[in-house]
């Protein structure tokens, strides 16, 4: 569930409080034991781990602010993070009693944050509870075979290249390597190219869309082991080797899921909020700015 940036602000500075402390109780720790205690089970929702002027903080209310992504402490154990959130829900339940005090819920532009910020979390909640009707194992497999029945066979190359300023250089590199130097070696002494001179100027697998025109033209004309003639293109001058040939493998369904299943997720709220404005009555009153008139491209004129 999302968490309002009303809280997510100060959960930042709450932040900003109890890390130093955290840090100086690390620095002044003493060593490890050699065997690690086990971790204290969270506590329970109904479970009150700590009381405000009276007020009580719970185990649901710890859970809740540890899906704050601002509260987020990596590499910190769960005992430290529990103490973090109680003295972070301390400091939020301190700070809002004293605006309660204050009235500072009274005034028109707190309702109308709070009204906001209810309508968003019900929209979120709303759409979470919607989208899990859609995003299903039955729903995602049959995407992931529609997906892969209408992909259509790609050739792909694996090659290696050696790129350099100028043609000259580039011509007495393929003489060598046609000559029987090891390419390999050759690319990590003189390519320019920092990605791959340390794989030996190997690139792995790639389609022809995938290189700019001149390159992917040149080695998608070669056979396996066939070393090309210098190649320019806007980056330099390469010479190429080709190492394989292969038709790309399909994915499988585990390599696609996470695509798959924000694909569903994305899918799910958009048709859900088509849905409700279709059925909503949306009035928009004179106070609404009116849309700028579409300006044609320069260059062209407008049609009567």
């Amino acid at each position: 569930m999302t968490i309002p940036t009303l809280l997510r602000r100060a959960s930042a500075t709450a932040l900003i409080l109890a890390l130093p402390s955290l840090a100086l109780a690390q620095q002044g720790a003493a060593p490890a034991a050699p065997a690690a205690q086990p971790a204290a089970p969270a506590p329970g929702p109904d479970a009150v781990v700590a009381k405000v002027n009276g007020q009580p903080i719970t185990g649901a209310d710890l859970a809740l602010a540890a899906e704050d992504p601002a509260l987020s402490l990596p590499g910190v154990d769960e005992a430290a993070k529990q103490n973090l959130l109680i003295d972070y829900m301390v400091d939020l339940k301190v700070g809002a009693q004293a605006a309660e005090a204050a009235k500072v819920g009274d005034s028109p532009e707190f309702k109308r944050k709070l009204a906001y910020f209810r309508d968003k979390l019900l929209l979120d909640d709303y759409l979470e509870r919607e989208t899990k009707k859609s995003v299903t194992p039955e729903a995602a497999k049959a995407l992931y075979d529609q997906t892969v029945k209408s992909m259509k066979p790609e050739e792909e190359v694996r090659a290696r290249h050696i790129l350099v300023e100028n043609e000259d250089e580039a011509k007495k590199i393929a003489a060598r390597v046609k000559g029987g130097e090891d390419f390999a070696k050759i690319a990590a002494e003189v390519s320019k190219d920092p990605g791959s001179k340390t794989e030996g100027g190997d690139l792995g697998f790639f389609t022809k869309d995938r290189m700019v025109k001149p390159f992917a033209d040149a080695a998608f004309k070669l056979s396996p082991g066939q070393v090309s003639d210098p190649v320019k293109t806007q980056f330099g001058w390469h010479v190429l080797r080709v190492e394989e040939k292969r038709t790309k493998p399909v994915p499988t369904f585990d390599e696609m899921k996470e695509q798959i299943d924000q694909y569903l997720t994305r899918k799910a709220q958009q048709d859900t909020i088509i849905k409700l404005r279709e059925a909503a009555k949306v009035e928009r009153t004179g106070a609404t700015p009116a849309a700028p008139a579409a300006t044609p491209p320069a260059g062209e004129t407008k049609k009567p």
